[in-house]
């Protein structure tokens, strides 16, 4: 009787044997506790059952493989999007990134909040600061402007010019039908004249 021949589909739980008529069988092992077990014949291509794949129904396939990025966006604009929004929490000082929220306690939950609610504040109030400063310069302008007679002569002289310019595209046709608003400039000449009278003697004066 020829010696048996291993087969080349050895399981390494329990390899089975193959014998001189090609049947193929486990040959008998030792138990732990002493005993044996017997020799059996299995088929050629036996997979031990602890060795074969766990069947996963199509539902559960579908749910391993299928992509965590929403419906209808490609996987690389969620990973760019994911990305963003990461740059975006470690921008900001003292905030800890969304991630990073699940592991942590209820007092450090507490401090992070705090921490972005403080950043916004601060944020808030930089705008507010500056909102006043341009507001706080336009006005001192507009007071220096105001207070300083030359410059408002200037401005005077300059309105003068401009109705004076309006009067003789009236009078010459080539505006027909003026607008109320620009017959209401045209009165306004003698007011204006008078103005500038009153300013150039505050100046005379304060020379």
């Amino acid at each position: 009787m020829a010696p048996p021949q291993h087969s080349s589909n050895m399981s390494i739980a329990a390899e089975y044997v193959k014998d001189e008529t090609g049947q193929c069988f486990i040959p008998a092992s030792q138990r732990p506790d002493g005993t044996w077990r017997k020799a059996r014949r299995v088929k050629d291509g036996y997979i031990p059952q602890e060795e074969m794949p766990l069947y996963e129904s199509k539902g559960k396939q579908w749910a391993k493989n299928r992509s965590d990025c929403p419906v209808g966006l490609a996987p690389e604009d969620a990973a760019a999007m994911k990305s963003r929004q990461q740059a975006a929490d470690s921008s900001i000082p003292g905030l800890v990134p969304t991630a990073k929220l699940g592991g942590m306690s209820k007092s450090q939950k507490k401090r992070a909040a705090a921490a972005k609610k403080k950043a916004a504040a601060t944020d808030a109030e930089i705008a507010k600061a500056m909102d006043e400063t341009h507001i706080s310069n336009s006005t001192s302008g507009g007071k220096a402007a105001a207070s300083d007679p030359t410059k408002r002569l200037r401005n005077l002289k300059k309105k003068l010019r401009d109705i004076e310019k309006l009067e003789r595209q009236i009078a010459s046709g080539e505006i027909k039908n003026p607008e109320p608003e620009q017959l209401e400039k045209v009165k306004r000449k003698e007011e204006v004249t008078q103005q500038i009278e009153d300013l150039e003697l505050e100046i005379d004066d304060a020379k």
